[in-house]
């Protein structure tokens, strides 16, 4: 086994001579086998619901799992990246459930990924101001004991592989921003008056869960889990206006 600083250096500088994604994917398929994983994944999160904004992703996962992912809109759901956004550090996926509350649609994607094959993990988180929420994750076959011992190394050459990715990655498209619904907009209108998902389900004639998922959806076409953030998005991207922030009888 070469020592830890070792692997981890030489990916480092072997990414500072990357020209293109690809070339970040090769490597990191070479280096995960050398740490003892089958797979990996390193990609911006909200890459997975919009693929018009040259988000970054590049991973090895079976082809049926990821089509079954899109199809099914798991992605938004995700419990790793939902994970992500809790941590600064590393962590393997046997520790989800202390990072988040775990609900049966988040165990029912974790079924799913093991029932393609894809069995224990180690996500690095990147929370990075002013970007998209990412991660870097490796992961070995369902039956395969996750590789404890290289787990430092992991977390260095993830770093790294997130470093170079956000280097690497196309810029967005001027003027771009996610494309919302009618309903997701009249929702994060009345966010903005403060109302709650109860109150928004009232005010629109819905369901509270159909209210919940208009917001959900919303804030995935924006990377964001915080209200108050989606509330400057959409005022920065004229969805809504201020006076539509402003209370009745405000």
């Amino acid at each position: 086994m070469r020592p830890v600083t070792r692997l981890s250096d030489r990916f480092a500088e072997a990414t500072d001579r990357c020209a293109d994604l690809p070339q970040l994917g090769k490597l990191l398929g070479e280096v995960a086998l050398e740490l003892g994983f089958d797979y990996f994944a390193l990609l911006e999160h909200s890459s997975l619901v919009d693929s018009s904004r040259g988000l970054v992703r590049i991973d090895n996962y079976p082809d049926h799992w990821v089509e079954e992912l899109l199809a099914r809109g798991y992605a938004p759901d995700d419990p790793v990246h939902h994970a992500c956004r809790c941590t600064n550090a590393g962590f393997g996926w046997g520790q989800l459930g202390a990072l988040v509350q775990l609900n049966e649609r988040h165990r029912k994607i974790l079924e799913r990924s093991r029932y393609h094959g894809i069995g224990s993990g180690f996500t690095i988180p990147a929370n990075v101001p002013g970007n998209p929420s990412a991660s870097c994750s490796f992961a070995v076959r369902t039956g395969v004991r996750l590789p404890v011992k290289r787990l430092d190394c992991a977390e260095l050459i993830g770093i790294h592989a997130l470093r170079a990715a956000r280097r690497l990655r196309k810029p967005a498209p001027h003027g771009k921003r996610p494309r919302l619904s009618r309903r997701q907009v009249q929702c994060l209108k009345l966010v903005a008056r403060g109302k709650t998902d109860w109150e928004i389900a009232h005010i629109l004639g819905l369901s509270i869960h159909t209210a919940h998922q208009y917001m959900k959806a919303a804030r995935a076409a924006y990377d964001t889990i915080s209200r108050t953030q989606l509330v400057v998005y959409g005022l920065r991207d004229s969805w809504i206006s201020f006076e539509d922030a402003i209370p009745p009888n405000g």
